[in-house]
């Protein structure tokens, strides 16, 4: 079960948006990824717990910020609820796509896992609807992801395979590189793996 932190910034101009400590682990029916977020003032700023079945889908996503919350899961698409910090007014809302995203590390993961790339495939097309900060808006986005290059690498604790993705928005054209182990990000734009406390799970 890896057990770590992650450091999470401005992708434009690096200025500390939250610490990110989490664990994650496989199960018997998929994988199950659980953090809290901190501030730079050392205040509270969130959680996420995200859950997928064995084939990648989201079965359970809960998200809290500033307030605000988010339940979602697979359901005709995508399906979700967010409520207001009062908890007086909830919004329903349900988008024809294959998964969710958002700045938590874990959603990169899910959609690698989603998606189950091989280097030799074509780059896919992917829809997912994205909860951003600070009041975890929705707003759908298409993405292409291309697995680049998978590596075995020889540690201390066994051999690790590293993966190097290609992810472009399409809206934009904008490219960026996503390199992750297992259940691990390595890398990542506004994501820096501070502490890893043991090694990456492996995915069957």
């Amino acid at each position: 079960m890896p057990r770590g932190r992650y450091s999470l910034h401005d992708q434009h101009d690096h200025t500390p948006l939250a610490e990110e400590h989490f664990h994650c682990a496989p199960g018997p029916s998929g994988w199950r990824y659980v953090s809290q977020l901190t501030a730079p003032s050392g205040d509270p700023a969130g959680s996420v717990d995200l859950a997928l079945d064995d084939l990648g889908r989201p079965i359970r996503l809960q998200l809290h910020a500033s307030g605000w919350q988010v339940r979602g899961a697979a359901l005709d698409g995508v399906t979700w609820v967010r409520t207001d910090p009062t908890g007086a007014h909830a919004t329903e809302g349900n988008v024809r796509a294959h998964a969710f995203t958002g700045t938590s590390p874990a959603f990169l993961i899910a959609t690698a896992r989603l998606l189950r790339l091989t280097p030799d495939a074509s780059a896919t097309r992917v829809r997912l609807v994205a909860f951003t900060d600070p009041v975890l808006a929705p707003r759908t986005l298409d993405q292409s992801w291309a697995l680049i290059t998978r590596e075995t690498h020889a540690t201390d604790n066994g051999p690790l395979t590293v993966e190097e993705y290609q992810v472009t928005a399409l809206d934009t054209g904008e490219q960026h590189a996503v390199h992750l182990s297992g259940d691990v990000i390595l890398s990542a734009p506004g994501i820096e793996l501070e502490d890893l406390e043991s090694p990456p799970s492996a995915f069957a």
